[in-house]
This record gives structure tokens, sequence and C-alpha cells, in this order.
């Protein structure tokens, strides 16, 4: 994948022009869509995201056009930064064939407005994809062509800064607004400008960080050591498939897509791959339809709602809603291993769950060890590999840099997290008049469903309502059949239309 589409498929331009019937409405907007928006105290932004992923992406897309407040008919002065040169979704784990586990429908904005010129499907028209999509009969795409409709947005979709780097933001008390101090970055990452925008609102969009576990992290951080996260895994590929021995650390999703990918490209019979994972099964994700109603509006309210403790407790025990393996990849792991006995032999591709990592060591400078125990035996031993690939996870990346100068205005809980109300606001004192959403960092708050593609339009929409103070987005009340907990919830049930008398019956 290309950071930008072909020169013959890129999007039009936004003009002043009507648009053409098979292209997005054009912003009606006189912010620029490129280049660097610093405007002064005196006018400044309604709202300023830091970050543009997949979910401040979907705020900006939802946020285009519509109005700041009731008295006011003007567009949301809305400007967003990120410090990368252009949008990029997890570029490394971009496999062929790899698909996202949510329907396409959780794309950017179609679960709050269907009709968003920013939807999956219109991408898809105004490619004169929409047929050929239709008769492929795909609920679930493709990742690299969510990346691609995320990239079509971000490209056409004004008010989005990339190549700005956010470094402070502090509250202004004299002005009642947020300073935000940014640097601009040019091609090469290096410091161009200093710039400063003021704004009412702030929607922290900063995202996740690949996760190392402590023992690997030394060996990760050193060059000359092939051991790497599985966000580089497709930078790396070819360099990994020619060491003689591979190991696969993780038993999620993203573990069993490499160890696919490098057992089908790996010759018979000199596999040489070795898959450990912490949990004691490599499990298939639940994905029951009543189990996905966890994802749903209902439950992040249910669980919002509970006690700290009951929520900490809770989250490590959902693991395999959300981290575990999709059935059918699972299904082509077993094909593959299976077709590999076909003329006698097994292949030389070890699967062992239920182990962790206790050290790691280099040896000879460019092989590793690493020191084994499992935790059901309590027996240990050592494998030495050539590569090693930690499909280890995400984190959330920590806001406490970011939020520095907020930080004697910010309520935290008994962990010292930042606590997060039920409209995805930071707990501010109530000197702070402005509000600081954030997206994919409450978990501790909000649970499974946090990073969760399938609510970012809710969660952007339920922003939006509460920072206008009107119902741009119209949410309803009830998502899920099951009743989380034991407040009951009277079924909403729209009413049923007259019943039609046929025609026959009417003349």
């Amino acid at each position: 994948m290309t950071d930008r589409p072909a020169p013959d498929d890129r999007p039009a331009p936004a003009t002043g022009h009507p648009a053409p019937a098979d292209n997005p409405p054009t912003p009606t907007t006189d912010r620029p869509a490129t280049g660097r928006t610093t405007p002064e105290p005196d006018h400044p932004h309604d709202l300023v995201g830091i970050g543009i992923g997949p979910f401040n992406l979907s705020l900006a897309a939802l946020a285009h056009n519509i109005p700041a407040t009731p008295d006011d008919p003007r567009p949301l002065a809305a400007t967003f930064y990120e410090q990368r040169p252009a949008f990029h979704w997890h570029p490394g784990l971009l496999l062929d064939g790899a698909s996202l586990q949510v329907p396409f429908l959780a794309d950017l904005v179609t679960l709050a407005d269907p009709t968003s010129p920013w939807s999956f499907l219109n991408y898809l028209r105004t490619r004169h994809r929409l047929f050929p999509f239709y008769f492929a009969e795909r609920f679930h795409i493709q990742r690299a062509e969510y990346d691609a409709y995320c990239r079509w947005v971000s490209e056409q979709l004004p008010g989005l800064h990339f190549g700005h780097q956010v470094d402070a933001v502090r509250w202004n008390a004299e002005r009642a607004l947020f300073e935000v101090d940014f640097t601009q970055l040019d091609p090469d990452g290096e410091a161009e400008a200093l710039g400063r925008a003021h704004t009412r609102h702030i929607a922290l969009g900063i995202g996740t960080e690949p996760f190392v576990p402590e023992p690997l992290r030394p060996l990760a951080a050193a060059e000359s050591v092939p051991v790497l996260h599985s966000a580089d895994y497709l930078r790396h590929r070819e360099q990994l498939l020619a060491a003689d021995h591979i190991t696969v650390i993780g038993s999620g999703q993203s573990g069993a897509e490499i160890f696919l990918d490098l057992l089908r490209a790996r010759p018979e019979g000199a596999e040489n791959i070795h898959w450990l994972a912490r949990t004691q099964a490599f499990a298939p994700m639940e994905y029951s339809k009543l189990g996905l109603e966890h994802f749903t509006p209902d439950y992040s309210r249910y669980f919002h709602a509970l006690p700290e403790t009951a929520r900490d407790e809770l989250v490590p025990r959902q693991w395999q809603l959300h981290k575990g393996i999709d059935a059918d990849t699972i299904a082509a792991i077993h094909d593959e291993l299976y077709r590999r006995t076909l003329h006698g032999g097994w292949p030389h591709a070890t699967l062992t769950p239920g182990v962790h990592v206790r050290t790691a060591g280099r040896l000879a400078n460019t092989r590793v060890e690493l020191h084994l125990e499992h935790t059901q035996q309590g027996t240990r031993t050592r494998l030495t590999t050539d590569a090693v690939i930690l499909a280890t996870g995400y984190r959330e990346r920590p806001l406490d840099a970011i939020l520095g100068g907020l930080d004697p205005y910010l309520s935290r809980d008994a962990s010292h997290r930042p606590r997060i109300d039920d409209q995805y606001r930071l707990v501010l004192d109530r000197a702070v008049t402005g509000h600081v959403y954030v997206q994919n960092a409450e978990r501790h708050t909000h649970g499974v469903g946090a990073p969760d593609l399938g609510l970012a339009a809710w969660r952007s929409a339920t922003i939006l309502n509460n920072l206008t103070g009107t119902t741009p987005y119209p949410l309803p009340e009830r998502t899920a059949f099951t009743t989380f907990g034991l407040t009951p919830q009277p079924p909403k049930i729209p009413a049923q239309a007259p019943e039609l008398i046929p025609l026959s019956q009417s003349v």
C-alpha cells in the first residue's frame, strides 16, 4: 500500500463549484484544507482535535458543516492536528487478505449518519466500485480497503493538518479558552515553525502505542537484533523470512495472521516456526450475536455506572471479546498445517499456549535466547531463535505528557487515572468551562468497546451533541436486546405502520 492513491485514482480537490454527482458535496467552509491555522484569541476554534486516527477522523467527518450552536448558523469551527505526514492505519499489519473484524457499516459515520457523504458506500460510489462490492457480498472488508477509505476521507475533509505536532495544552482562565501549542514539521519531520491555537474545546485522539513486554524491551530497542513488534511486520517481512528460525509471541488476531503468513511462505519441511502465547489456548474470539452486544452503547453505559473496583476486575476477564482469534483464521491455520501432513511427516511448526517469557538475552550478536516458563506445568526451558515477532498488542498512550498543563484541574481515580464522564469528557475543575473529550483512552471507564471501530460514529455523535448543546445526530435510546444489570429497560419498539389493505379490497 502506498501513502496516497495512484494519480489516476486521486479524488478531485474541493472547489467552490457544485460537486459532480459521483463526488461528495464540496465542503462549504472558508477554512483551508491544508497549511497552518493559528487563529487569534478573539476568533477561537470551537474544537481542536489532537491526533488523526480513525476516531478523530470520524469526529471531523461528522463535525463537518454542523452549526456551532442553535443561535449561530455558521459551521462548527473545528481543526485537527496530526504529527504524521499523512493518514496511516496500522500499515505494518495490512497483510494481503486480512479483514476487519467488524462489518463495513462500522465506518467513520454510518452508524450515526447513514446519509453522510463520508460513508464507506459513498467512497465505493466515487470509485465506481459499488456494483462490484454488491456482487462480492462481503460484510467484512479487507483492512487495506478500510485504510484506503480513511485516507480518501482525510485527503478531502477540510480542517485536517498533518505534519503538526502538538506540544502542550493549557487553560487560559482570563480568556476562558484552551491554548494548544504545536510545531509544524517539514517533510523530513524536522521543526519548521511554531504555532498556537485557541479553542473552546479539545478532542484527544492520540491512539495507542505498541506494547513490548519488559523482558524483551532491551532487545527490541537494539537495532542489530531482529526483535520487533508486529506493528512493523510488513516493513521487515523479507528479512524475517530469511531467518532460519522464527518465533511469534502473542495469541491474538495479529499473532495468528502473522503465523499463518509465515507458514504459507516457508518451504514444507523447513518451516522452523514457534508460536507462543500466555493464554491457555489459541482461543476464538467471542462472536455470537448476543456476545457482540458488549460493543453497544447500552453496555458502555452499564459499564460506566459500575463501581471502579468492579470495572477493573471485569476488563481482564473479558479478553476473549476482543483479544481472541477470528474463527476463519484459526481454520485457515489448521488447514495449512494439515495440508503439510498429506505426504507424511509433520510440519516443523510448534504452537504452545500457556507460556510466558521470563527473561531474554542475545547470543552471538544476532540470535536470541528466550527463557520460558509454562504456567500450568511450572516447567522452564530455553528457546534459541533467529527472529522474534511480538504480537503483544497495544496500550493506550498516557495522557499525562500532553495534558501536563491541565494537571492541576484533572480529577483522578484511585489508580491515578483521569476520570471520564458518560459524555466522554475528562472530569475537570469547575473553573475550566471548556471540555476535553477523549477517544480510545477510556477503557477503564467505558469498557471493552473503547477501541472498537463499531462505536466510533456513536461516540463522535455523542461528543458533538454534547458540545453543541443540540442533537445534530439523534441517537436511539436502546441498542441491545440484553438488559445489563437489574435495572429493567422497557423495550422501545417503534410503532408499527397501519396494516395495508389489499388492493382488491379497496376498490
